[in-house]
Order: structure tokens, then sequence, then C-alpha cells
């Protein structure tokens, strides 16, 4: 019978706990700091349409779900806000993501519903609500005259907290100056925070800078290059 493996040889299993984007601490710095601002003071006067734009990955969904949470908004995602009972959304906020992707004729409705006392729509999507393709002219206008708040790729603040919380999120303790490493070095986004943290978790080591700079090394393809002079 082989001895009994003890609990410092056995292998972590990459488990993860699932966290809502709300439950999680929204960091405030240069990147989002206009968009943070303005959706904290609205609806206002300011108007009932509001549009949220920025590139993937830079906190899009988790401020929207604040700001939804904050005022009580019914949550649609792009074509399949159709399916929605129009009777439901009256005197409502509205919060849909990935707006592009909604047809004209529900578009249409839900910026005259937002008109309505109690009303008011944010539409969440990467372009701004100008460049998107509509067949409706005065649907057109109508988006053309959408207030437009952006948001910029993570700075380092914001890519810190990313990285933090997702090796959080599977009981890592990153060892000191990984997160540091791993910011000037990894592409600016969510996405690639996400696809590095689970590439170090893989590895079933301690997580140290020479293991995030052997990870980064087989991950060229994913990931930035290193700006000029930094050592990979």
């Amino acid at each position: 019978m082989s001895a009994r493996r003890s609990s410092s040889d056995q292998l972590r299993l990459p488990l993860t706990r699932d966290v809502a984007p709300s439950a999680t601490a929204f960091v405030r710095s240069a990147s989002n700091a206009f968009a943070y601002d303005a959706l904290a003071a609205w609806p206002n006067e300011t108007g009932r349409v509001m549009a949220l734009c920025g590139p993937a990955g830079c906190g899009k969904s988790h401020l929207s779900a604040l700001w939804a949470e904050r005022v009580g908004a019914v949550p649609l995602n792009g074509s399949e806000a159709a399916l929605a009972d129009p009777l439901e959304l009256e005197g409502r906020p509205v919060l849909l993501d990935i707006a592009q992707d909604a047809d004209d004729e529900t578009l249409f409705h839900l910026i005259n519903l937002a008109q309505q006392d109690g009303g008011a729509l944010l539409m969440v999507s990467r372009p701004s609500p100008r460049r998107w393709h509509v067949g409706v002219p005065d649907l057109r206008s109508r988006l053309d005259a959408v207030r437009v708040v952006a948001m910029e790729a993570p700075d380092d603040a914001v890519l810190s907290a990313i990285l933090a919380a997702r090796f959080a999120e599977r009981s890592i303790t990153p060892g000191d100056g990984v997160i540091d490493y791993l910011v000037l070095r990894i592409d600016r986004s969510a996405e690639a925070a996400a696809a590095i943290v689970e590439r170090l978790d893989a590895e079933h080591r301690p997580v140290t800078r020479a293991l995030a700079r052997q990870v980064l090394g087989a991950s060229a393809d994913l990931f930035e290059e290193p700006p000029e002079g930094l050592q990979p």
C-alpha cells in the first residue's frame, strides 16, 4: 500500500467561487472616472437615455450592473430584448447590454418608453450608437442625439484589482510583486487577466514571479510584448 500523501503534496484543484459583479468592489480610476461619475448622478435632468461604450474588458458590464442594482433597472440583453413585454417596462429604468444587437423596432420602443415618468434607458456596447447600423431614419437621428459616456481600457490600478479578484476567486495568494509584474506585461483587458490567472493556476505550484515569467513566455499568442526596456 502506498504511503498516504501529505496535504502539501496534494494537487490544488482549480476551483473557483462565483462572484457577482455587484459584489466585487469597482475600482474608480482615471480610465473610468468620467463614466463612474456620470452614472452615479443619472438619470437626472441631462436626459433619460444614455450609452456606455468602451473596449472589451474595460468594466462596462460591472459598472452598468452596479447602476442597475442602484436604480432597480430591468436587465435586457441584445437581440433577446425583443422578447420583453413593453407593458412590464413602462415607468421603469432599463439596462440594455450588447445594445447594438437589438433590432430597430425594439430600440425605438425602448427609447420611447424611457421618456415616461420613472423611465430611463442605459445602452451598453463596445461601439458608440453613432456607429450602429440601423435602417430607420428616425431611429438614426435619435441614436445620434444620445449622450455617450466612454470608458477606456483598464489602467494599472484597474488591471491590478482585476488580477487580485481573479486570484482570490481561485483561493490563490500570489507572491510579492507578481501582480505588478503581470500588469506591465499582459494585454490590458479583463479577459487577459482571467486567462493568465487560469494558466498560472493550472501549474499547481506557488505563484511566484519566476512562474509568471515562465507562463508568460509560453503565452505569447495571448499577451502583449513587454514594453521596450522591460525584461520578460
